[in-house]
């Protein structure tokens, strides 16, 4: 099994839709209550492959999509790369799917941009799950080879040059445990995804476009409080990018919902989809007897 194979798999797993003039990459799984998984940097709907059949399992239907600029999706130079232009498209994109009620799962940069979601549309989300993300983007600091990255202005270049047997090394440093979760080729995978056409540059600008400043953590934080549904933050215990001590427990302050901590590193998703979507399922079990 190669690279290349998994992502052929991952492109026949999926169907692709338009929505907000920008085309993408869409993964659905399952009945019942909607469940939109939202991604972050350097990931795409790639990275709920393992959680979908979970939620479907739990009566629930998995819906995970690529963010304009990721994975499959186009990536088009005159998009509005950042939390509110990727929250401005993901409203677009539930119409597209024809998604009047939701649950929310935000992870990464998908959870700025899905706070950027609960301000627009709030009235539509049925529960909030927040996966290694924060309210405070205030004080989040990206980490330093992405800081490199992108100060340097060699992102791009890193990127086309970076080797697969690096990437694979740094993904079992940070983003696994277990590195029976992830294989050789699932991680090829990640970069080739990651790497498409533009060879990253539109993850770069997503990157960049991070409003990191009081006034943005001041609109996440009264977006979510604001939200009269059930919420609660899912995290992992070895995260080395937000370490739940410092990261979670503030986050979890912030929102003012219970955090479950689980065994991984920063891609949860990859080790704990079963965790995460029986705690999914709970939480939108509370929603459904909420009155």
């Amino acid at each position: 099994m190669t690279g290349h194979t998994l992502l052929s798999e991952h492109r026949a797993a999926g169907r692709f839709f338009t929505a907000g003039g920008v085309g993408s990459f869409v993964r659905e799984q399952g009945d019942g209550e909607a469940v939109v998984c939202l991604h972050g940097v350097p990931a795409s709907s790639h990275l709920y492959r393992k959680v979908l059949p979970e939620l479907a399992a739990r009566g629930l239907r998995g819906v995970a999509f690529d963010l304009p600029g990721f994975g499959l999706a186009a990536r088009p130079a005159d998009f509005p790369y950042g939390p509110a232009g990727h929250g401005a498209w993901v409203a677009e994109a539930v119409d597209r799917l024809e998604l009047e009620r939701f649950h929310l799962v935000v992870h990464d940069y998908g959870g700025p941009v899905g706070f950027d979601v609960c301000a627009r549309i709030p009235q539509r989300i049925r529960s909030l799950t927040i996966l290694d993300t924060v309210l405070d983007a205030e004080q989040f600091r990206r980490p330093a080879l992405i800081e490199f990255a992108l100060t340097s202005g060699l992102g791009l270049l890193l990127l086309r040059a970076l080797p697969p047997a690096v990437w694979h090394r740094a993904m079992l440093r940070i983003g696994v445990l277990d590195p029976a979760a992830l294989t050789r080729a699932e991680s090829d995978m990640w970069l080739e995804l990651m790497r498409r056409e533009d060879h990253g540059r539109a993850i770069l600008r997503s990157a960049e476009g991070v409003e990191a400043t009081a006034g943005a953590s001041a609109r996440y934080v009264e977006a979510v409080r604001a939200l009269g549904v059930p919420k609660q933050l899912i995290w992992a215990g070895d995260d080395p990018i937000l370490p739940p001590g410092r990261d979670g427990e503030h986050t979890r302050e912030l929102a003012g919902a219970p955090l479950h901590l689980v065994a991984g590193r920063h891609f949860l998703q990859e080790e704990q989809p079963v965790a995460i979507a029986e705690l999914v399922a709970q939480l939108a079990r509370a929603a459904t007897a909420a009155p």
